[in-house]
């Protein structure tokens, strides 16, 4: 099979990365050292190519009410053009088709960055709803052809200011922007910049997505203000230290988002449908979401790790790492309704039971250790 490639995989060899399988497309995974990687993206600032998630236009005079009943969160916070909003989209059984970031732009014009495993799959699914509801809208993939929009992120403590050395043009949009909010610069030495302040990692910044034909030419100028680029490893034990879920990882078609520690992008308490929801208070919640730090040596937490409680009741690690901010084995996990934090829990890896606490999350947020 023919793996498929971001605009940017040429720079990425041309830095001696280290390529992987990742869903079908040739990434990157590190570039000599995830943890320099990592430890750049919390002290000064490192960037991840993301052009192989997808984003996704919604054009049309429906936009709204069509998006009001497609996502679990309410796309009625977005009252101001450059809003953005983090949300999950369900099916009719109440799980997740996947999780996305949709930005408010105009009432005819939204637009959705949804992940790169899934994006045939929720194109596919936007377009059956679009039909079945009779919505009239433009739904256009900028992936692929000649109006591809690739994507760079860029976070850490100094990423802004890196960003605006090499985008003097979008600083004046974007210094006062607050988090979750986006604008787009139409004039800059790479063409026209969409400036998101959203991320990935538990750090600041901004995620950049600009003209395919133009992103390996910004991708070299960030290099040579001097972000370190990072590969799927970093961005992995950053998110994971952040709390952030992965799907396919922390959730999928398989999971009700209750149980994903994601009751804070549904909103049951407006009257307004939205598809999955009568699944979804059918079904109520039947797991917690919480973190995990090992306590004993013998072992890593990995996913699909069983979790014992001291009732007896069992749950299951979704995502593990070790941490190289915090020195430790933490975790992602899907827990029994009785654990509290700060419960004592055993880890069955392999043929030991090691101890672990129950934590609340994130484990790191903005450079600093906040569980332990």
């Amino acid at each position: 099979m023919t793996l498929k490639t971001t605009p940017l995989n040429s720079a990425h060899r041309a830095l001696g990365a280290k390529m992987v399988d990742f869903g079908g497309w040739d990434m990157p995974v590190n570039y000599g050292s995830q943890i320099e990687e990592h430890n750049a993206v919390r002290t000064d600032a490192g960037m991840f190519d993301v052009s192989h998630m997808c984003v996704v236009d919604l054009e049309g005079a429906n936009a709204r009410p069509f998006l009001r009943a497609l996502l679990a969160n309410n796309v009625d916070k977005l009252q101001v053009p450059g809003k953005a909003l983090y949300s999950c989209m369900l099916n009719p059984e109440g799980t997740v088709i996947d999780d996305l970031i949709v930005y408010f732009f105009r009432e005819d014009w939204f637009r959705l960055v949804v992940n790169a495993g899934t994006a045939e799959k929720d194109v596919a699914w936007m377009r059956r709803q679009n039909d079945a509801t009779g919505s009239g809208l433009a739904i256009t993939q900028r992936r692929d052809g000649g109006d591809a929009i690739a994507l760079v992120a860029v976070q850490g403590p100094n990423a802004r200011a890196r960003v605006w050395q090499v985008l003097p043009e979008t600083r004046a949009a974007s210094e006062a922007m607050k988090p979750f909010n986006v604008v787009i610069v139409p004039d800059t030495a790479f063409g026209e910049v969409m400036v998101a302040r959203t991320g990935y990692t538990g750090e600041d910044g901004f995620e950049l997505g600009c003209p395919a034909d133009r992103v390996e030419a910004l991708w070299n100028a960030l290099v040579a203000a001097g972000v370190k680029p990072a590969g799927l490893g970093a961005r992995d034990t950053l998110r994971l230290e952040a709390g952030m879920n992965l799907y396919g990882m922390d959730m999928d078609e398989s999971v009700n988002p209750l149980d994903a520690g994601l009751a804070w992008t549904i909103d049951l308490v407006s009257e307004r449908d939205f598809v999955g929801k009568a699944a979804l208070q059918a079904r109520g919640q039947n797991a917690q979401f919480m973190g995990l730090i090992l306590r004993e040596k013998g072992g890593i937490l990995r996913a699909h790790q069983r979790v014992v409680a001291a009732s007896g009741a069992a749950g299951e690690i979704t995502s593990g790492t070790f941490s190289p901010s915090m020195q430790q084995a933490i975790a992602l996990a899907r827990l029994p309704m009785d654990v509290a934090i700060g419960d004592t829990v055993h880890v069955e890896i392999r043929d030991k039971k090691l101890a672990a606490t129950v934590v609340k999350l994130p484990f790191v947020r903005n450079g600093k250790v906040l569980a332990a």
